[in-house]
């Protein structure tokens, strides 16, 4: 990023590392907590210099049942740099009843505990240089359920309302964990889309994550004819990110 022009990129949609004890090939998850917060000011400072005015990073963040406080010290230790414009909430399984029935979406990991509750939602933190970015909020919105609402609300005839601030993504359904999900952490690349289009891709000239991992961020810019930066540290998941973008581009061709 050192070698990159300031103000050059226009959004950022990023994971890093939570400090959780996750196995990666190449780095140490579990670091003291001073340390840790230390290196997100670090890069948080070095990405505020290559961000534009007007630009948006949205910073992907979880925590566990035994550690509640990593998202809320690292968005406590970054806002001296940025601004939280927006809190998002990316909800990866959801239990919503109807007429008495009760349906289960999505996919989550079961936690064997008396105390805490299965943790099936994660943070997506909206930071900007001043909290003042207009967003395209359309277009990733929804139809209104009742139709009535779409003159009630002064909406011009348009059946499309902001989605609003919980976003349910599931990942998709695997066989083979290993194999289909090589990265410990991703998120999918349609959450990635969504902030891609919330943001306005009309205002991208140059979307980036810092922490690529495995490369979705980099194929929701494909999907979207965004041009895209994105650096990883493991050879092994830069290599698996360059085969799914490979992939990607012959099923389109």
């Amino acid at each position: 990023m050192k070698m990159m022009d300031r103000g050059c990129v226009d959004i950022v949609v990023t994971s890093p590392p939570y400090n959780l004890g996750v196995k990666y090939n190449s780095y140490d998850d579990k670091i003291p907590r001073k340390n840790y917060l230390n290196w997100i000011y670090n890069w948080g400072f070095a990405l505020k210099r290559i961000l534009s005015d007007k630009g948006s990073l949205f910073l992907n963040l979880g925590g566990k049942p035994s550690d509640p406080w990593v998202p809320y010290e690292v968005l406590f230790t970054l806002r001296e740099l940025f601004c939280l414009q927006n809190t998002i909430h990316w909800i990866k399984s959801i239990s919503v009843g109807k007429n008495g029935a009760v349906e289960s979406l999505g996919h989550y990991k079961p936690i064997n505990s008396k105390r805490f509750l299965n943790d099936c939602h994660e943070f997506i933190f909206h930071l900007t240089n001043n909290g003042d970015v207009e967003l395209d909020r359309k277009a990733i919105g929804v139809p209104y359920s009742d139709k009535s609402n779409v003159v009630r609300w002064q909406t011009a005839g348009d059946d499309i309302r902001c989605r609003g601030n919980t976003w349910f993504i599931p990942y998709k359904t695997i066989q083979n964990g290993d194999a289909e999900r090589p990265h410990p952490a991703t998120f999918p690349i349609e959450l990635v889309e969504f902030c891609y289009k919330l943001h306005g891709i009309n205002k991208i000239r140059l979307a980036m994550d810092p922490f690529l991992g495995i490369g979705n961020a980099a194929i929701a810019a494909y999907r979207l004819n965004v041009l895209f930066v994105g650096f990883e540290i493991d050879e092994n998941y830069l290599l698996e990110a360059q085969r799914k973008l490979r992939r990607e581009k012959c099923q389109k061709s």
